[in-house]
Order: C-alpha cells, then sequence, then structure tokens
C-alpha cells in the first residue's frame, strides 16, 4: 500500500499518494487472523463468503494461495502496461478489492474507471473500507462498488477485466457462458485476467502438488484440523479445472491469443486478448 505520514494527509484525514513504501494490503499488522477452521466440528457446514470469512479473507488467502501477492501486484503491472488513457476495468469477485488496489497504485495519477463486483455483501462492505482507507480521495471516486452476481450482470465495454479465484466457485455448466460474455464486453485490444486454483491432467503431477499446497499451508501456520475441516468445507463449493480445459474454454469463447503466465504449484493465472 501507499505509506502514510503526518505530512501526507489530506485536510479531510485522508491521503495523499506516498510510494516510499508498497506494503501488500494482506501484510497489514491489524489484518485478523484466520482461525475459523481451528476447533473441531461436529458438522463442518459449506463455506460461504460471510461475514466471518470476509473478516480474516486478506489472512486467509495469503496463506492459503500461493502466489497470490505477486499475481496481484503483477495485475497492476499488466495495467500500466495495456490500458489506454480513459479506461474502464472491471474486478470480478473482487473480495477485498487487492487486484483494484494494485491497479490504482501502479497507475497513480492516470487510475481508469473501475467497476469492483462481489456477489458477498460482507465482501463489498471490505472492499469499501479498505480501498477508502488506503487510496486518495480521487482514486477512490474512480471505483463503484457492486454487489452482484457476475453470471447475469449487465456489463459494459471495457479495456480489461480480471477475474481472479472465482470462476471455480460458478456451477462448471455457467462458466463457457460467462468467459464468452467478458470477451464480448471487451474492447479490441483489451485484456483478461484469469486467476484459478488447477487440477493436474496428469494424476501423479496431481498428487504431488496437492501434498506440497498442503505442506505450503502448514509452512503457514494451519494445523492438519484446520486444513482437513476446510478441505470438507470446500467440497462441491469449489470445483477446479485442469489449464487444457481453462485454454480450450477461452478459445472457444473467442480468444485467439493466451497463455499461462503464472503458475505456483496448483494455482495458475492466464492473460488472454481480445483480437
Amino acid at each position: 500500500m501507499f505509506q502514510r505520514s503526518s505530512d501526507c494527509l489530506t485536510s479531510g484525514g485522508r491521503h495523499c499518494w506516498r510510494t516510499a513504501s508498497r506494503r501488500p494490503m494482506s501484510m497489514d499488522k491489524d489484518m485478523p487472523h484466520d482461525s475459523l477452521f481451528a476447533t473441531p466440528q461436529d458438522a463442518i457446514a459449506r463455506f460461504s463468503f460471510d461475514e466471518k470469512v470476509a473478516a480474516c479473507f486478506p489472512d486467509m488467502i495469503s496463506r492459503s494461495v500461493p502466489g497470490y501477492g505477486q499475481i496481484t501486484a503483477m495485475v497492476g503491472v499488466m495495467a500500466r502496461r495495456y490500458l489506454p488513457e480513459q479506461a474502464h476495468v472491471y474486478d470480478l469477485g473482487c473480495s477485498h478489492g487487492a487486484a483494484t488496489l494494485a491497479l490504482c497504485q501502479q497507475l497513480e495519477g492516470r487510475v481508469p474507471d473501475i467497476t469492483a463486483v462481489d456477489l458477498s455483501p460482507a465482501m463489498i462492505a471490505q472492499a469499501r473500507q479498505h480501498l477508502e482507507t488506503h487510496l486518495p480521495v480521487e482514486a477512490f471516486e474512480r471505483i463503484r462498488l457492486i454487489e452482484g452476481d457476475i453470471c447475469t450482470l449487465e456489463l459494459k465495454p471495457s479495456d480489461m477485466i480480471i477475474i481472479n479465484f472465482t470462476l471455480q466457485f460458478l456451477p462448471p455448466e455457467q462458466r463457457l457462458l460467462v468467459i464468452s460474455r467478458l470477451h464480448h464486453a471487451l474492447k479490441p485490444g483489451g485484456i483478461l485476467i484469469l486467476s484459478e486454483k488447477i487440477t493436474c491432467d496428469d494424476p501423479e503431477a496431481e498428487r504431488i502438488l496437492y501434498a506440497l499446497h498442503h505442506d505450503f499451508k502448514r509452512a503457514n501456520g494451519y494445523s492438519d484440523l484446520e486444513i482437513s475441516q476446510k478441505r470438507t468445507a470446500l467440497e462441491d463449493v469449489m470445483r477446479t479445472d485442469t489449464l487444457s480445459a481453462h485454454h480450450a474454454r477461452l478459445a472457444e469463447a473467442g480468444f485467439v491469443r493466451h497463455f499461462t503466465w503464472f503458475q505456483y504449484l496448483n494455482f495458475a493465472s492466464l492473460i488472454a486478448f481480445k483480437e
């Protein structure tokens, strides 16, 4: 985030751009710790992005998703390279607005119009609080936060669409339609950033990466109980695709140029260009 200091406050207590420190939002010292699955639960409810999850989500995702910080930071870098002046960006499944924040940080002084969408009202509330806290007024005012369903949301022409770790929570039969709608909404030359947890085509690779991902979470302080209970909660809620399935879907939706630009264990990010 941008560092705040007493000499950088506006008259209303809000701050201006200061680039001395770009500490990721997920590393805030006052961030609530994820302990949702730390105690044994007799009945494990289906995972949902409710108030409890929203409150600790930055800690949860940074300790659970390898490469999340790098992916988020690169969204801003890609925006700086590819976005034209007076651009529009969608951040779909925005959660706390980490991608939106990274984009604003990289494009200080020429922040585009951004529409950040999430189905969870708790996530939208958290995104509003985080973005309003970490951004100058002039940047925050260019962000429109919407509680809505990306499957039915009316999309306006856009230069960049970000959909990070969101498609995996949609019913599989709706995913092609969603990607096709995103392709249609993009302007010629526009880009789609799609990040997902993936399944491997090779069963042995899947077994190895599955085990290494659990090791990653243990190294970040999660117990075997937490890992097991969260896995149960996510069953039938998050259904992952293979990289080949993602690329086939992008091609079927109309994208001619698309490739995997990042992979860390069984998490990947793809970029697709509209001709």
